[in-house]
Formats: structure tokens, C-alpha cells, sequence
């Protein structure tokens, strides 16, 4: 795992944990990360990680549109 180090103004109101689950559920998101390697990012287990996908507005379930419209269609 790569290690960045970088600044955030201190006008920015977050702590490390904040920035972290930030960055996490933003690869998530995108798919970049599975669950438990975002959560692992963020320093949680898996299930706070994705209880408090949420909060950032996130959902845990992953799924493109043209995914969910295979399923749908497939069900």
C-alpha cells in the first residue's frame, strides 16, 4: 500500500479520520476499492465502514445502472 502525505489548509475543518473516510468512500464509490479494502483505508472493520457510508452519502450497494437494469431484467 502506497503512503501520501499532502496538506489540507487548516481552514478546512476535518480531522485525519474525516479526510480518511473521505478519500475511502470516494474510491469506493467509484468502484476503485471493494468494501473491506476502503474500509481497511479508513481504519474500520467493514461493517462501520459501511454504516457509515451514509453519512457521506454513499450507498453500499454498488451498482451501475446498466447493472441494476441486468438484474432487474434478469429477476
Amino acid at each position: 500500500m502506497r503512503t501520501l502525505n499532502f496538506k489540507v489548509p487548516d481552514s478546512i475543518d476535518l480531522n485525519d479520520k474525516d479526510i480518511a473516510m473521505l478519500v475511502a468512500s470516494s474510491l469506493y464509490e467509484k468502484g476503485k476499492l471493494s468494501l473491506g479494502q476502503a474500509a481497511e483505508l479508513a481504519g474500520l472493520t467493514k461493517r462501520t465502514f459501511a454504516e457509515l457510508l451514509e453519512k457521506y452519502d454513499v450507498s453500499i450497494f454498488n451498482y451501475s445502472p446498466s447493472d441494476l437494469s441486468r438484474d432487474v431484467k434478469n429477476a
